[in-house]
């Protein structure tokens, strides 16, 4: 029989890294993601490469399996290289595709923009790289007899959730699942069986609001910000939500657009703000992913296809703006403080904590007429999470060390998190044909996962259904 070990995502909501171990001895890794927020702190400091993240043997550690690049699936990935791992990485075509341009970031924003250092760690991580399509079965270097296969999981380009076939046993990695109806991406579909399911329940213990619903809040906080002239901030990560939130603001916009011209051929006046509003996305980094969901627009979903044979561009728009340099960031940042000329800016990080969005906040949280909108799950311990509790009460964050007091309208829409919900999670589990006789609950908080684990039990009765600890 195989062993689960777990090196992460078992106290929270990041650090996924998950080891499964054949009786033989030898063993895989599953994802190897950073910590992040409250959960990243009183990890020792390591003289070579920053924080000392991979606290655990790599002996008998002979492959890793990358399930998505999100930053807390694979930010651990350079500490892992440093400490001496020399296996195969197993990760989809897509997936394979966006990781260097992730783990570079990672490198910059944690460690050193030391370009020799990030060049050697991204030379060994192409070197170890082995893309895999979806749905093909590869065998493990490594370990005797032992196999996997990447099925899409519909979370972000090229996610993947990950089957193996070891000692007669059908063990399964959710990674992060999507959820149904989501933009661009195909929904996951349920493998036909499992023996042992390790799942996230970053959401697993809400509902979130269906996508006709939230489309429809996405654009009445817009047009409120539209009527008070001020900003929409919306801190989103630079894969997937931003991709996700664009495609929908694109469909908000045809629609808008669509009405207007009718209007204005029954001589109407007005024109709709939407026709003139500026969509920035603030973010090298989120351009760059942009730019490759574009070029992987093979993988798109149906609906997606049909706008582009309608020759629509969801991803690349008239009113779309991209900010590059620090220079027109800062820029664009006084710009919004000075004219509250009204903009939606997209700006990573997703949590608030760094990147371009807090010199966004710094400037303008004390205005107003500022909205902000979260749109993806807040970690405890993040300013995102500080913002989207204290806010609405009128109280402050300190961003930078700097006290800032919020005056700005806050809002969240959890539909846009790219995460399935309770209901999706206890769906994929019920509609595996042969059900497992494990269940393993992880990458959530207490609360999320307590309440997966009662509503897993009633699907698979029987079956152990648990939250492990590292």
């Amino acid at each position: 029989m195989v062993s689960i070990q777990h090196h992460g995502a078992v106290q929270g909501v990041t650090g996924s890294c998950h080891q499964m171990t054949l009786s033989s001895g030898e063993a895989l890794l599953v994802d190897c993601g950073m910590f992040q927020g409250a959960e990243s702190a009183g990890r020792e400091l390591d003289e070579e490469f920053g924080e000392k993240q991979i606290d655990f043997p790599l002996d008998n550690i002979k492959a890793l399996v990358v399930t998505h690049c999100h930053i807390d699936h694979v930010g651990r990935i350079p500490f892992l290289l440093a400490a001496g791992f020399n296996g195969p990485i197993y990760a989809t075509q897509a997936t394979a595709h966006l990781l260097p341009l992730v783990i570079e970031d990672a490198i910059k924003v944690g460690v050193s923009r030391d370009k020799d250092l990030i060049n050697k760690v991204l030379q060994r991580l192409q070197q170890l790289l082995k893309p895999i399509p979806y749905d093909q079965w590869f065998v493990v270097d490594g370990l005797p007899k032992t196999r996997g296969r990447f099925r899409v999981a519909g979370h972000i380009m090229g996610s993947a959730y990950v089957e193996f076939d070891a000692q007669g046993e059908r063990v399964l990695f959710s990674g992060d699942l999507g959820a149904p109806h989501s933009p661009l991406l195909p929904a996951p579909k349920s493998p036909y069986k499992a023996d042992i399911v390790v799942i996230e329940s970053t959401y697993g213990d809400k509902l979130h609001e269906g996508r006709k619903k939230r489309r429809q809040l996405l654009k009445s906080v817009i047009e409120r910000c539209l009527k008070d002239r001020g900003t929409v901030l919306i801190p989103a990560f630079s894969i997937g939500r931003t991709q996700e939130l664009l495609y929908e603001l694109e469909e908000i916009i045809h629609r808008a657009t669509k009405r207007s011209n009718a209007k204005q051929q029954e001589k109407a006046e007005t024109q709709s703000p939407w026709e003139t509003i500026d969509v920035i996305v603030d973010s090298p980094l989120a351009a760059k992913f942009t730019a490759h969901y574009r070029d992987l627009k093979h993988l798109w979903d149906a609906e997606a296809q049909k706008k582009l044979a309608d020759n629509r561009h969801p991803l690349s728009f008239d009113q779309l703006i991209t900010i590059d340099s620090h220079q027109q960031h800062m820029k664009l940042v006084q710009h919004l403080k000075d004219s509250g000329r009204p903009s939606i800016v997209i700006a990573a990080s997703g949590m608030c904590a760094g990147g371009r969005i807090q010199n966004h906040l710094k400037a303008l949280l004390p205005d107003s007429r500022t909205e902000v909108l979260f749109v993806g799950y807040q970690a405890k311990g993040t300013p995102g999470r500080d913002i989207q509790t204290y806010g609405p009460r009128g109280g402050y964050v300190f961003l930078d060390n700097e006290r800032i007091d919020i005056r700005a309208g806050i809002f969240t829409i959890s539909g846009y998190s790219a995460h399935a919900d309770q209901a999706n999670l206890v769906s994929f589990v019920k509609r595996i044909y042969k059900k497992p006789s494990e269940v393993r609950v992880v990458h959530g908080d207490e609360e999320a996962k307590a309440a997966l684990v009662k509503k897993l039990q009633a699907i698979v009765p029987g079956a152990k259904v648990w939250v492990p600890h590292e």
